[in-house]
């Protein structure tokens, strides 16, 4: 889970925002603990020891504490492209794939990322679930795209590496508009169901 930007446009602080009955960073997390991994990757950066804590926090209160795993991302002021990279360079030798889910991102539905997984076969170098028709997260990226993630720079996610490879991209339609929403300015905080 990418969690290390500054959040400028929110005014800082966005992860560690109350959201609903508890933070944003812990809905996410949510989601990301309710997919078919066996460790959860949380990079940290700008608000590192204070997201941490409460990473840590979340992950005690609901019994996933063995599956959290923080990483430090030192150059985060680079943008989202130094959060991948890290996130990808601390996963397990023989990892098959990685989902991305972003921290500011709440309303991930819990089981999205078992169909995600599902649709990931043949030659498939990705899934991204899609709510008509926009692409949205999280994504799963399969190892043979590691490399390119690895070469990002700048403020950028994955999206322009996943262009690159029409129709070997899975798009996994779902009727819940929570893969495109995000949290960017404190009244986001309340729209939405």
């Amino acid at each position: 889970m990418l969690g290390a930007g500054r959040g400028s446009r929110f005014g800082g602080g966005k992860l560690l925002a109350a959201y609903r009955e508890g933070l944003v960073i812990e809905s996410a997390l949510a989601a990301a603990f309710a997919a078919p991994v066996e460790t959860v990757l949380l990079t940290v950066g700008c608000d590192g020891p204070a997201v941490a804590e409460a990473a840590r926090v979340f992950a005690s209160r609901t019994g996933q504490t063995a599956r959290l795993r923080i990483v430090e991302t030192p150059d985060w002021a680079e943008g989202m492209s130094a959060s991948l990279r890290r996130g990808v360079s601390a996963l397990p030798a023989g990892s098959r794939g990685v989902f991305v889910f972003l921290g500011d991102m709440p309303r991930v539905p819990a089981g999205l990322a078992d169909d995600l997984a599902a649709a990931l076969r043949g030659d498939a170098v990705a899934a991204v679930p899609a709510f008509e028709g926009r692409p949205g997260h999280p994504a799963l990226i399969g190892a043979a795209l590691f490399p390119e993630i690895g070469r990002l720079s700048g403020d950028r996610g994955a999206r322009g590496v996943l262009d690159a490879y029409p129709g070997r991209v899975i798009q996994v339609e779902t009727g819940d508009d929570g893969v495109l929403f995000d949290i960017d300015a404190p009244g986001d905080l309340t729209r939405g169901p």
